[in-house]
């Protein structure tokens, strides 16, 4: 499942917002089955979007390496309305 994510994680450089925004779509559209969602379910998909980049970001900054200093992270987690 999700074979066109590509992984995010690398111990030379973090992941760009735009990245984990893009692989968190993917995500969603996979398994919600929508690759635009109607009206009714906009809201849904797009605070399933969110979610997964925020937790996205999390893991990512919990797993890297020694040598990359959590405060060097400059990943913005999107804010959910």
């Amino acid at each position: 499942m999700c074979r066109s994510i590509k992984q995010l994680r690398n111990p030379q450089a973090l992941p760009t917002d735009e990245e984990i925004q893009a692989a968190a779509l993917q995500f969603v559209r996979k398994v919600s089955g929508y690759r635009v969602p109607s009206r009714v379910n906009r809201d849904a998909f797009d605070d399933a979007v969110a979610e997964i980049a925020e937790s996205t970001c999390k893991l990512i900054t919990r797993l890297e390496k020694p040598g990359i200093q959590t405060a060097e992270i400059a990943l913005k987690i999107p804010e959910r309305s």
